[in-house]
């Protein structure tokens, strides 16, 4: 009961996944390639002449280069103190667009 191998928490047990505080400097370099690969495809997209809805929501979007650096690394939550919190908190992070945030966020 109370020594080395006394039972541990269910909250302790199974798989522990550590999400830093912060990104680094390589995962935020990472970030601003994709941000400007994405940039690229919409422009080829609109270069090609194609007409659709999705291309004209994609144009209305901030550029990499438009962007501050809050909403590049950072993303709108109610729940945040400050109500900003680390974009790659968020699931799936590398695979939604996230550009744009409430207006005064």
């Amino acid at each position: 009961m109370f020594g080395p191998f006394r039972a541990s928490h269910v909250n302790s047990g199974g798989l522990l996944w550590k999400i830093p505080w912060k990104l680094s400097t390589t995962r935020k370099a990472n970030a601003r390639h994709r941000l400007k690969k994405v940039d690229a495809v919409i422009e080829a997209v609109r270069a090609s002449g194609v007409q659709c809805a999705a291309l004209e929501r994609a144009l209305e979007l901030p550029k990499e280069h438009e962007m501050p650096a809050r909403d590049k690394y950072t993303v709108f939550s109610p729940h945040a103190r400050g109500y900003r919190k680390g974009i790659h908190k968020v699931p799936k992070w590398t695979r939604i667009t996230q550009r744009t945030n409430p207006k005064g966020f």
